[in-house]
């Protein structure tokens, strides 16, 4: 839904993993990324809990909103659509957030768009460098995912061409540095020791690199794992280790096997673009050897700024925007949080609306009373008062 505003209105609800994000996005701009994040309570634990990242995201949710809709300088009921990660990540995380989207919908008579988290991630890049490339190469590199993904319609087709089949670069990030002693979350830590350390100090083993593995699969456990033995040698002879240098040899092994296998998967597939997301994206080295290569190999490489590497709204809001632009089929009212959600579902549409097909290869939602998406029809639904949802 294009308007003379610069496109649909669209408030976007993150709750994949330990931080609460809400953006809000009109079009392909920005009006509002708001975070909080709850990654002070987990770092004592050297890892996300579950249990109290989602009890973080229910004192977090309703002031977050808030304040992204202050940001803006939007009413909420200017809104053209709210969209919310369904998936995949924490169950409990995202059953805050759906929950939350699902009542903020119904209240303001909106449609709903539960949305793919790594759909996301591509997307969010929109607000950065203007509307994706079709087809686009991604490559997703977080905590939890490793991932080279084709898209040829970010809101309708997105394939799968390779991920991780053990520990994801992020995890792997996080292990070395609880080995090294440095603390949670790891990635940051490392970059930074990085820079002073030497790449070629140490060489540590590229997974899955041979002529006979998988093309675009990732292994990280073998190297974190060779990592973990070479620093517990030196300090088993009573050595000290160089943590810079263990950290800049680490990081490089990773960050060489992300990029050669990305750009290989861009020219197997004919395709002049790569896209990086996920939190791993925010990584300098990554960045600068993936420019390099990319440069080497004629690619244009769009990798958002690190703020929007990272989870957060924005992203949601963006998929969100570009799935009412493109007349996608809103999300039903039994919408339900879905951790295991295949990055083929690029969203969850509700399987009973009237839909026809559009130029784009999808689908459009008849709405029910509202105009577009699947707004709530008091018709069919038993008398609510608004007032009573805020008593």
């Amino acid at each position: 839904m294009a308007d003379s505003r610069g496109g649909p209105l669209v408030l976007g609800i993150e709750t994949s993993c330990d931080e609460t994000g809400v953006g809000i996005v009109r079009g392909h701009t920005l009006l509002a990324d708001a975070i909080a994040s709850s990654v002070d309570e987990h770092a004592r634990f050297g890892g996300v809990v579950p249990e109290v990242a989602s009890r973080a995201h229910l004192e977090a949710m309703v002031p977050t909103i808030q304040r992204a809709l202050k940001e803006a300088g939007v009413a909420a009921s200017d809104l053209d659509g709210i969209a919310v990660t369904a998936g995949p990540g924490l169950a409990g995380a995202l059953l805050v957030g759906v929950s939350a989207a699902k009542a903020y919908a119904y209240a303001l008579g909106k449609p709903l768009y539960g949305v793919n988290h790594l759909a996301s991630h591509i997307c969010v890049d929109q607000l950065e460098h203007g509307p994706l490339p079709e087809p686009t190469m991604a490559l997703l590199v977080s905590g939890g995912h490793s991932s080279l993904l084709l898209a040829p319609d970010i809101t309708s087709d997105v394939r799968p061409l390779g991920a991780t089949i053990d520990d994801a670069a992020g995890e792997a990030f996080d292990k070395v540095a609880r080995v090294l002693n440095l603390g949670f979350p790891g990635g940051p830590v490392i970059d930074r020791y990085a820079r002073e350390g030497n790449p070629e100090a140490i060489r540590f083993p590229r997974g899955l690199t041979g002529p006979r593995d998988a093309a675009y699969d990732f292994s990280f456990s073998g190297l974190k794992t060779a990592v973990a033995r070479w620093i517990e040698a030196k300090r088993a002879a009573g050595e000290e280790v160089p943590v810079a240098d263990v950290s800049a040899s680490f990081q490089e092994a990773v960050v060489d096997v992300l990029t050669r296998k990305a750009v290989r998967a861009c020219k197997d597939n004919g395709v002049d673009h790569l896209m990086i997301g996920g939190g791993v994206a925010a990584n300098s080295r990554l960045r600068a050897m993936a420019q390099r290569r990319c440069e080497d190999a004629g690619i244009r490489l769009r990798v958002p700024r690190p703020k929007l590497c990272t989870d957060n709204g924005a992203m949601v809001a963006a998929l969100g925007a570009e799935m009412v632009a493109r007349n996608r089929p809103a999300s039903a009212w039994d919408l339900s949080a879905d951790s295991s959600l295949p990055v083929t579902e690029t969203h969850v549409p509700d399987p009973h609306a009237h839909s026809h097909g559009d130029d784009h290869g999808g689908d459009h939602s008849h709405g029910h009373g509202h105009g577009h998406g699947h707004a709530p029809d008091h018709d069919h639904f038993h008398e609510l008062s608004k007032d009573n949802l805020y008593s």
